[in-house]
């Protein structure tokens, strides 16, 4: 068989794997309460996938922001708060988060042990990476701290979500007025990151061909990856959902 044959044919076998991963009813994604996320077993290898997506996720923002070329939407309002207050970028965004959560006393949205985490570790994350790194110099090295971003903003998204402890403050906002309104995910999405953009960039957040690049491909980027970072759950009653 010919090198070219051989690269195809392991192409095809990966696309195959990938396939029957999502079809695969255990690693669809469960619907489960809080006690219910804890008690649905393989805990430990959930929360080390959980701590390792949630710190990569902050990282993948602090690259989007050092990129200079645009922010992921809510980042947007997170740096342009940051503008007009004496605090680092982590610091808003676990700040905005608590006030995220407080919406979703009304909304009747239970957190879970994913939920708070993400409050907590994201931002320090996203501080400790922009400690590290210095924004780009040139064009093409903001170019590949942005598509770096992005890529990793999709795995960590995949890994985090994968675990099944629970969403993110802001994902649990979205799916829980969702559901209490009847409106579709995808309208109540694009209605809360268009406000936290344009409310963001008033503020001096920045918004760019970044921003633009995350919206389109973060969605199938994360669904392409989720089948690979779904951890199963022997014996949970699992259902289809929706996840940021």
């Amino acid at each position: 068989m010919s090198m070219v044959g051989m690269v195809g044919q392991t192409r095809r076998r990966a696309l195959e794997g990938a396939r029957s991963r999502a079809q695969d009813p255990r690693r669809q994604l469960a619907a489960l309460g809080p006690v219910e996320q804890l008690r649905a077993g393989r805990l430990g290898r959930r929360l080390g996938q959980l701590l390792v997506g949630l710190w990569l996720y902050g990282v993948s923002i602090a690259l989007m922001v050092r990129g200079v070329l645009g922010n992921m939407p809510w980042d947007v309002l997170h740096q342009g708060i940051a503008r007009h207050l004496p605090l680092s970028l982590g610091t808003i965004i676990i700040g905005v988060s608590v006030l995220v959560l407080l919406l979703w006393i009304p909304l009747r949205q239970p957190p879970g042990l994913g939920t708070i985490a993400n409050a907590l570790l994201v931002g320090v994350a996203a501080d400790v990476t922009l400690w590290l790194i210095e924004p780009g110099e040139g064009y093409a090295a903001r170019a590949g701290l942005m598509a770096l971003g992005v890529l990793l903003n999709g795995v960590a998204s995949a890994m985090y979500i994968g675990a099944q402890l629970g969403p993110g403050p802001r994902d649990g906002l979205m799916t829980g007025i969702a559901r209490r309104t009847g409106w579709s995910l995808r309208i109540v999405r694009t209605g809360i990151e268009v406000a936290v953009i344009a409310l963001g960039w008033l503020l001096g957040g920045i918004v760019g061909v970044g921003t633009v690049v995350y919206a389109v491909a973060i969605g199938p980027l994360t669904q392409a990856l989720l089948p690979w970072f779904t951890v199963t759950l022997p014996g949970a009653d699992r259902s289809a959902s929706e996840a940021r």
